[in-house]
């Protein structure tokens, strides 16, 4: 089941030419959208489903400098920036507080990767800071857990994802940019090399540049060129609860639970130590680059083998412009939300704090994340094939980063200076 979407009424009108093509309609090529929009720049969006419907729509909505890499926490905090202003510069509210994230950790042990990342960012100047239990009863209060502290950033915050990409889509549009759903990107049409345009599934659109946001089906589109692009899936299970009367307007993080006050007065509720892993031919294919992440992480996978593997399997990885597109055989990935996780997690939470006895849970559902080896995007160029940038591989932390990445892949796209550093994102830390 798909979360509610905020509804977006897109373009019907199929145009012949645009200097800037964004294949994928997720949050960040709409905020590459609309900062091209800004800058007078015309631009066509190209969605193979609908606007926002895969993991824009079905993250946590957490906007979070906490816990990232040191390089990825420039990006971090330019979107704490451009989030505060998004409500000025859309003329909507996409439900933006800068309410605070919270870490918990039961033990020593679970302290210790806290006390490491804090000492890591000191240069940064952030506002975060180490909790003692006392903090913690003060800042949450309720609670019947015993925590030996916790990590919390002042200064991060949540914004709504149905909300929040269709609010953008709409402002894009406004300055001029086309948006186009349910139109699948085959392939690129290129002169000498260069790209001119794309190949869709109802005809050719002539540009100078594309920018590729497909977010999961990024590696797919890329492998159909010869790229090799290294991300797997992930799939995290969400829940949402009825309105109800919570400990904070903090979101909260436990070793086996979250949760985040919503705009609506309910909250999102996940189980954070159980991510499934769905084992597809890629894990084969590339699995080996992700030794060292697995090393740290891989307590909090579950990996499953079934019938992903066989959807993956059914879904060509060699195609020509002229034949049917994976994209257009599964325009959405819509993964079955694990019932177990969902209830373990409603089992952590109570036990810590009681006033989730009672919550009602409204609706549940699932997305799938694209994740890089070491967990931080690509946002580059395409080495060998001039007029193609890639942005996708945001591991999960796409949605609070949007808006600075999404002004990255714009500025790279125009050979404008960039907003942040882009060094961190580059291909070819991958690359042999």
């Amino acid at each position: 089941m798909a979360p509610y979407i905020a509804p977006v009424l897109t373009c019907d009108d199929f145009p012949s030419s645009a200097p800037v093509v964004i294949i994928g309609g997720g949050i960040v090529g709409l905020v590459a959208a609309l900062t091209l929009s800004e800058r007078g720049i015309p631009v066509v969006v190209l969605e193979k489903g609908v606007v926002a419907g895969e993991q824009s729509s079905r993250n946590q909505g957490w906007i979070r400098k906490t816990s990232r890499a040191p390089a990825d926490v420039p990006l971090a905090v330019a979107s704490d920036h451009l989030w505060a202003g998004m409500p000025q510069r859309l003329g909507l509210d996409v439900g933006y507080r800068e309410a605070g994230i919270l870490f918990l950790a039961r033990s020593e042990a679970e302290m210790e990767p806290h006390e490491a990342w804090i000492r890591s960012v000191e240069p940064l100047n952030l506002d975060s800071r180490l909790l003692s239990p006392g903090d913690i009863d003060q800042l949450v209060p309720g609670g019947r857990a015993k925590w030996a502290g916790g990590i919390y950033t002042p200064s991060d915050g949540r914004a709504e994802p149905s909300l929040a990409a269709s609010a953008i889509a709409r402002a894009a549009m406004a300055k001029g940019a086309v948006i186009v759903e349910n139109c699948a990107v085959r392939s690129l049409v290129r002169s000498a090399g260069r790209v001119t345009g794309v190949v869709t599934e109802r005809g050719e659109i002539s540009c100078d540049t594309v920018l590729l946001a497909g977010g999961l089906w990024s590696r797919r589109f890329l492998g159909n060129l010869g790229i090799g692009f290294p991300t797997l899936p992930l799939t995290v299970s969400v829940s949402r609860t009825a309105p109800m009367e919570g400990p904070t307007e903090i979101a909260v993080g436990g070793p086996d639970f979250s949760f985040r006050k919503r705009a609506d007065g309910g909250f999102v509720i996940t189980q954070r130590s159980a991510v499934k892993a769905p084992i597809t031919l890629d894990h084969l294919l590339i699995g080996h680059k992700y030794f060292s992440s697995l090393r740290s992480q891989g307590r909090y996978l579950r990996v499953a083998f079934g019938r992903d593997f066989i959807d993956d399997l059914a879904l060509p990885r060699r195609w020509k412009s002229k034949g049917v597109s994976p994209f257009e055989r599964m325009r959405t990935k819509d993964p079955a939300a694990d019932q177990r996780a969902i209830n373990e997690a409603f089992v952590a939470l109570r036990a810590a704090w009681p006033v989730f006895d009672d919550a009602e849970i409204a609706e549940v559902w699932a997305g799938t994340v694209d994740v890089t080896p070491d967990s931080l995007p690509i946002i580059d160029h395409v080495s060998g094939i001039p007029g193609l940038v890639v942005c996708s591989g945001f591991s999960g932390h796409g949605f609070g980063t949007a808006p600075a990445a999404g002004e990255l892949a714009a500025d790279i796209l125009t050979g404008s200076t960039p907003i942040i550093d882009p060094k961190p994102y580059r291909f070819a830390r991958f690359e042999p």
